[in-house]
């Protein structure tokens, strides 16, 4: 089973969450990001076009709480502080990524809520209305880490909350970052969140990366189900 840990407040609005039990995780994600530009990464994007349309298609309120989970230095979060949204909340494995973005946005960083954490232990301390996610769920392969993933993305939304989710396909890559990773189908999806999700889209489509490959993901956008 995997430890909940504990929260440690540190400088700079983070929360940390520390956990023995994926040490070599966050390891290797330190790593890389201290290592790497972010164009020098598979999946970086200049402008994350998938992701604001999903998001924007909601037509969700400016005051929304919005998380980007494995959110890392992506630009997700420069666009929707651009968009006007004012409850937005970034949450990566990696202290070095979550550092990098607040250096990029300099004063803006403030208005951001950064929390250094394993999405798998994450215990939220508010409800969101959505949550995004772009490759980083296909991370996980233990069947415990998935369950624990979907465990803690249903407690987290609010009910009627937004899920958007993108994974590789099954014509995707089956590995990245020099690790093995989970492939999805849109059924594959479906059957792990149908329980508490109804589906509003799903669709494949081709990311080009910055060396000039081309990776198949898959993306849905589900609603959390709960009373009317």
């Amino acid at each position: 089973m995997l430890s909940q840990g504990h929260h440690l407040r540190i400088p700079g609005n983070t929360t940390k969450l520390i956990m023995e039990n994926n040490f070599n995780r966050r390891e290797h994600w330190e790593q890389i990001y201290q290592a790497k530009q972010p164009h020098e990464l598979s999946w970086y994007q200049a402008t994350p076009e998938i992701s604001l349309d999903l998001i924007m298609e909601m037509k969700l309120p400016l005051s929304a709480k919005i998380i980007d989970v494995g959110g890392g230095d992506s630009l997700l979060v420069d666009y929707l502080l651009d968009a006007g949204f004012q409850n937005i909340s970034v949450l990566d494995i990696s202290a070095a990524a979550i550092e990098k973005a607040k250096l990029r946005l300099g004063v803006r960083a403030g208005l951001v809520k950064w929390i250094v954490a394993d999405i798998t232990a994450f215990i939220p301390e508010e409800k969101y209305d959505l949550l995004h996610d772009r490759a980083a769920f296909h991370f996980l392969t233990e069947e415990h880490e998935i369950s624990a993933y979907v465990k803690t993305v249903t407690t987290s939304l609010n009910n009627k909350g937004i899920l958007v989710i993108g994974t590789f396909s099954e014509q995707g890559p089956k590995k990245c970052s020099g690790i093995e990773i989970k492939q999805y189908s849109e059924t594959g999806l479906l059957d792990l969140f149908q329980s508490s999700f109804e589906k509003i889209k799903c669709f494949s489509a081709d990311h080009h990366t910055p060396f000039d490959t081309v990776q198949n993901f898959i993306f849905c956008s589900f609603r959390k189900m709960g009373e009317e």
